[in-house]
């Protein structure tokens, strides 16, 4: 049973990509990248979301919500979370009530709609055997895109980590944090309890996603600061989901 579930979400995400997709490339010929996200990005992912829960079973609860800032609050922000599956990357930008940047290898713009759309949706696509040009463009578009009301997603551990596993924790996010003088939101995330990474197979339960308070970044050093951010996702990994970590 929870085959033919997890099949039908992903028959629905494959199939449902196309049409929400073609149709954002088609309008980014007249329309901004904002409204692009609010009629054509943000609403698939919801839906995909909500495929997820209803059909293969994966509901989800949130602490912290007060801790992210309202949506006519313009302070830079960057969400910093723990990374253990693809959905995080379809929840947080279906839930957040500013638009968000993802920092992402430009190799991923040449896959057929996906990459397209994202492509138009201004974000941050970066070269990464160019590491020096790399850090220069995210710190120059990701000061742009924070001023104009985005927030920026980066993942610290770079890649999705397994359950129960710590990833090296790498400064980039808070590096951007310091040069831009932004404010950092952790978060801890327990998606592998529901989709293991690497996996197209969903096991029903309750994500549970908890959201820490902004941590500002001035008068602090970057690898300091992320020591910091570190601390407390472990630490509330450990809470939320400790038969993982026995």
């Amino acid at each position: 049973m929870n085959a033919i579930r997890s099949i039908l979400v992903f028959a629905w995400i494959a199939i449902s990509i196309i049409p929400f997709g073609l149709l954002l490339v088609f309008c980014s010929l007249f329309l901004r990248d904002d409204k692009l996200w609010w009629w054509f990005a943000a609403p698939w992912l919801r839906l995909s979301i909500s495929a997820t829960r209803i059909i293969g079973g994966v509901k989800y609860r949130v602490q912290g919500e007060e801790n992210l800032p309202s949506r006519s609050d313009m302070q830079r922000v960057i969400l910093c979370p723990k990374h253990q599956s693809t959905w995080e990357t379809f929840y947080f930008p279906s839930m957040t009530p500013h638009a968000l940047a993802y920092v992402f290898k430009q190799e991923l713009l040449r896959i057929p709609v996906f990459g397209w759309s994202i492509g138009r949706l201004g974000m941050i696509h970066i070269d990464r055997s160019k590491r020096s040009e790399a850090w220069a463009k995210v710190a120059e578009q990701g000061k742009v895109l924070m001023d104009r009301g985005k927030w920026v997603i980066m993942f610290p551990e770079g890649t999705r980590i397994e359950r129960g596993k710590k990833g090296a924790y790498k400064a980039g996010a808070t590096r951007l944090a310091v040069a831009t003088d932004a404010q950092v939101i952790p978060i801890a995330v327990t998606s592998a309890r529901c989709w293991p990474r690497r996996s197209f197979r969903f096991i029903p339960g309750t994500i549970d996603v908890s959201i820490g308070k902004p941590i500002s970044a001035i008068g602090r050093e970057p690898q300091e600061m992320m020591e910091e951010i570190e601390a407390w996702i472990e630490s509330e990994m450990h809470r939320l989901d400790p038969e993982a970590y026995a």
